[in-house]
C-alpha cells in the first residue's frame, strides 16, 4: 500500500492550465505538447513513469508504457491510459503541423519513434514556458521546500559536527551525514537539469580536495570516489588536524530541493599558516550572502543585484572568487539549477514564491574552498527568507 505524499490533484490541474495559459499567450495557434522527461512528468502528473504526457488545448493524456499499475496508485492526473507503444499516438490524434517538446532532453531516438505515429513537420521548444512556471513555487512546493530545509538546517549545523572524527574518509563521512538525511525524511536524492543530471549525496571535501574542479558548472568540487564518478568524497583522503571541511550536500522532500553548504576548521585554527587568509575569505563570503540575500526582493533585475556586489569583491579574492563561476544565486526546485540566475542576462524582476540558493565561495589555492550556502525564498516584504538554517560562523571542531 502506497504511503508516499502524492502531488495533489488541485496542483496538478493548477500546473496544466497554467501551462496552457502560458503556451496560448505566446502561441495562440499551439496544437499540441509532447513531455516525456521525468521531472516534467512528475510536475505534470504527480508520477515518473515511462511514457508521454499529450497536451492539446482541449485534452492532456498521460499514455503510460511502463508501469500502469503504479502510476495508478501514485498519480492523481485526470486522464492515465496504458499503451504498448507510441501506435497507440496514430490512432488518437490528428498530425499536428508543429509539436511542442522539450528540446533539451527528447532524444533524437524519442523523436524518431514519436513521429512515425505522427509525422509532424515542425517542432518548437517547449522548456523556457515549462522553466518560467516552475521558477514560481506554489503555497505547496514552498511547503515541500520548508520540510526539506528545516532536515537541512538541524543535519550540517547541528549533527555534522558530531560526525568529524579524525581517520575518517571524505567519502564514509558523506555517507554518515547521508544517512542522517534519511533518517530525517529527506528524498535522498538531487537532479539536476541536465542529462544523466542526478547524484545521491553531495560532495565532502577536505582541504585541497575542494579544489579540484568538476564538470559541474560550480564553484566547488572534490576528487569523488573515482575518476567516473566526481562525488561523494575520495575513500583515500582522511580527516586529519588542520583540514578544512566542505559539505555541499543537498536535501529534498517530495521532488523538491534545497542546497546548503557549510564549512567547518578541524582542530585549532591559529595554528594554520594561512588563518587569517581563511577567516578574512569565510567572513567576506558570509557577509556577501547576507548582502545577497537583503537585495533579492520582488522587483528586484538579477543582472543589477550582480552588477552591484561583482565589483566589490576583494582584489586578493577575485581570482578565486566562485572558483571562475559569475553568477551570485541560482533557482532551485525540481531540480538543483533552476532559471532564473542572479547573474548578467537575466533582465525580468523577481517574485515572491521564487527560491534561490546563493552559494559565495572562494579558492584558496594550497588550502582549500570556504564560504556560505543557504536556500532562500522570496516574500512579499523585506529581504528574502532562509529555508535552511543560518550563515555560520566558522567553526573549529575538536574531538
Amino acid at each position: 500500500m502506497l504511503t508516499h505524499n502524492k502531488v495533489p490533484k488541485s496542483e496538478l490541474d493548477a500546473r496544466l492550465s497554467a501551462l496552457r495559459a502560458a503556451l496560448t499567450a505566446r502561441d495562440p495557434a499551439w496544437e499540441m505538447v509532447l513531455i516525456n522527461n521525468k521531472i516534467s512528468l512528475y510536475y505534470l502528473t504527480g508520477t515518473m513513469q515511462d511514457g508521454v504526457l499529450v497536451i492539446t488545448p482541449t485534452e492532456a493524456t498521460f499514455w503510460v508504457r511502463r508501469y500502469f499499475p503504479r502510476a495508478q496508485e501514485e498519480s492523481l492526473f485526470g486522464d492515465l491510459r496504458p499503451m504498448k507503444s507510441f501506435r497507440v499516438l496514430e490512432g488518437s490524434y490528428s498530425v499536428p503541423a508543429c509539436a511542442y517538446l522539450e528540446c533539451k532532453t527528447a532524444s533524437l531516438e524519442w523523436l524518431g519513434m514519436v513521429r512515425k505515429y505522427l509525422p509532424f513537420a515542425d517542432y518548437k521548444n517547449i522548456s523556457p514556458i515549462l522553466a518560467d512556471l516552475r521558477a514560481h513555487k506554489s503555497a505547496y512546493e514552498l511547503d515541500c521546500m520548508r520540510r526539506a530545509g528545516a532536515i537541512h538546517a538541524e543535519v550540517l549545523e547541528r549533527v555534522t559536527p558530531g560526525l568529524l572524527r579524525e581517520g575518517v574518509s571524505e567519502a564514509v563521512l558523506c555517507a554518515d551525514i547521508y544517512r542522517a538525511f534519511l533518517e530525517r525524511g529527506a528524498m535522498g536524492i538531487s537532479r539536476f537539469n541536465q542529462l544523466l543530471g542526478e547524484d545521491v549525496a553531495g560532495l565532502c571535501a577536505f582541504s585541497e580536495n575542494g579544489l579540484r574542479v568538476t564538470a559541474f558548472d560550480g564553484p566547488d568540487g572534490n576528487a569523488g570516489t573515482c575518476i567516473a564518478m566526481p562525488a561523494i568524497g575520495d575513500n583515500r583522503r582522511l580527516l586529519q588536524e588542520g583540514d578544512l571541511v566542505l559539505l555541499d550536500i543537498p536535501s529534498g522532500v517530495d521532488g523538491y530541493h534545497t542546497d546548503k553548504s557549510v564549512v567547518y576548521f578541524y582542530g585549532d585554527l591559529d595554528r594554520h599558516p594561512a588563518a587569517d587568509r581563511i577567516r578574512r575569505a569565510y567572513a567576506f563570503c558570509a557577509e556577501f550572502e547576507r548582502k545577497v540575500a537583503e537585495r533579492m526582493v520582488p522587483g528586484a533585475i538579477p543582472e543589477e543585484i550582480f552588477l552591484e556586489l561583482w565589483p566589490t569583491i576583494p582584489t586578493e579574492f577575485a581570482e578565486g572568487f566562485m572558483n571562475g563561476g559569475k553568477f551570485l544565486a541560482h533557482s532551485i526546485g525540481l531540480v538543483m539549477d533552476e532559471a532564473p540566475v542572479i547573474a548578467r542576462g537575466f533582465k525580468a524582476p523577481l517574485e515572491a514564491g521564487m527560491t534561490f540558493a546563493c552559494e559565495p565561495k572562494i579558492a584558496l589555492p594550497g588550502v582549500g574552498v570556504v564560504g556560505t550556502e543557504n536556500t532562500y525564498e522570496i516574500v512579499a516584504q523585506g529581504a528574502a527568507r532562509s529555508l535552511t538554517g543560518n550563515i555560520l560562523d566558522l567553526q573549529c571542531i575538536r574531538e
